[in-house]
């Protein structure tokens, strides 16, 4: 059976602990898009982590952890991000890495960080971790697949082909030093040696996982609105953030994804630019940013302050209905137990018309929030496992948003730990 956890939102949902918390009955846990861009924390028994690579569930020992084709693989960023959790006594994970991923290349880092610095204040928010370049030289077919770094010959050849084309760009528009060939040649020597026991042909280890009745986990990063064709465009990532996506971001059938269960923060952040209607400020996101998450709303790649905003059933509802949903996970309901009273976003007023349809961007950038207040349960909801021991008013909001998005909320975190969660049936 294949599960598929995705974000509803603008990322930054709490996918991490819900994966974490899946994988416990997981055999697979496949990354299947995105790089090192953007991240999941993760709170367990051994501490807590922010993993950038690395599938959430890979604190487990009787799970096999997959970097999928569909990975913007930063292998020095990968191999770090091992050493980070082993050294904090995590047992030594089993990995395999696609061999039809493709690589994050160093000048991949640095023409992402000389756009941006070209753009200035029309910069796109960018994490600054090679990800936009990545993908352009992967559609341009001019990036490396790991299987091309055991092929010397192909190298050799393929390098300063490459390379006339991005010094001239460096050159040109950036003012900037060429790339060595020499130098990137020996790099991608050190990747292939780093990479090379972990390389195998995941599609078809997954097909016999397949055939062999094993449960498969396809963990998504970020959220459906910063997907490239269907999120809050051009303020998205560069790889599809959705639960379809999975089937070819991991190489099985898209008839094997059984459950999309996708992830819902109980009040709303981002990081990054882009339309955010729902987004508050001053000292009311202050506050929400300094209570919300595990220690703050900081980004874990970035450690950027995210945006705060209330709950946006108009944008859940449709990053629900793109992921395929089967089930919803509620997270971070713990965080609103200081409010006397909670606005949560019900629709948009768009040039004086009122809509709960998620507009495309130009017409988003002029939405006005139309809030409804509920009220608070006003106490600490962390311990309580059973739904029905929830405050009334707490069970009263989950309720409300369920009514709104029209999908069912069956898994509600209440606390940061990987037990932290109340499991609900479907109403």
């Amino acid at each position: 059976m294949v599960k598929a956890v995705v974000g509803a939102n603008w990322g930054d949902e709490g996918k991490g602990k819900i994966t974490d918390m899946l994988a416990e009955k997981a055999d697979f846990i496949v990354r299947f898009q995105g790089g090192a861009n953007a991240g999941h924390t993760i709170v367990n028994d051994y501490g807590k982590f922010a993993l950038h690579t690395l599938p959430s569930g890979v604190f487990y020992s009787h799970t096999t952890s997959v970097i999928g084709n569909g990975v913007a693989l930063n292998i020095p960023v990968l191999f770090n991000e091992i050493k980070s959790i082993t050294d904090k006594g995590v047992p030594e994970p089993r990995i395999v890495v696609s061999n039809r991923a493709q690589i994050v290349m160093p000048y991949h880092i640095l023409f992402d960080q000389y756009e941006e610095e070209r753009l200035g204040k029309a910069s796109f928010g960018s994490t600054k971790s090679g990800i936009a370049p990545f993908y352009s030289d992967k559609y341009a077919k001019i990036g490396f697949q790991v299987s091309e770094l055991f092929d010397d010959d192909l190298l050799k050849e393929k390098i300063p082909r490459v390379c006339a084309q991005k010094n001239v760009i460096l050159e040109h528009l950036y003012k900037k030093p060429p790339i060595d060939e020499a130098e990137l040649l020996n790099t991608l020597h050190e990747y292939r040696d780093m990479v090379s026991p972990y390389v195998c042909d995941v599609s078809l280890l997954l097909d016999q996982a397949l055939k062999d009745g094993k449960t498969i986990l396809l963990e998504g990063q970020l959220g459906t609105l910063k997907d490239p064709d269907h999120g809050i465009y051009p303020m998205v990532t560069s790889s599809s953030t959705l639960a379809a996506y999975g089937a070819i971001g991991a190489g099985i059938p898209p008839y094997e994804i059984k459950q999309v269960v996708t992830v819902v923060k109980a009040y709303s952040s981002a990081v990054g630019a882009g339309a955010f209607v729902s987004e508050i400020f001053g000292d009311e996101a202050d506050e929400l940013r300094r209570r919300g998450g595990d220690g703050g709303e900081y980004g874990a790649t970035t450690g950027r302050p995210r945006r705060m905003g209330w709950f946006d059933c108009v944008a859940s509802k449709y990053g629900c209905r793109l992921q395929g949903t089967t089930d919803v996970a509620f997270t971070v309901l713990d965080v609103l137990g200081y409010l006397d009273e909670i606005p949560v976003c019900t629709g948009y007023e768009i040039d004086g018309e009122v809509t709960d349809e998620f507009p495309v961007t130009f017409k988003l950038e002029k939405a006005k929030p139309v809030l409804t207040k509920l009220p608070g349960w006003k106490c600490d909801i962390r311990g309580i496992d059973k739904y029905e021991d929830l405050p009334e008013n707490c069970r009263k909001y989950i309720e409300f948003v369920e009514e709104h998005i029209g999908y069912p909320i069956t898994m509600i975190s209440n606390g940061p730990g990987r037990h932290d969660i109340i499991h609900r049936d479907r109403m």
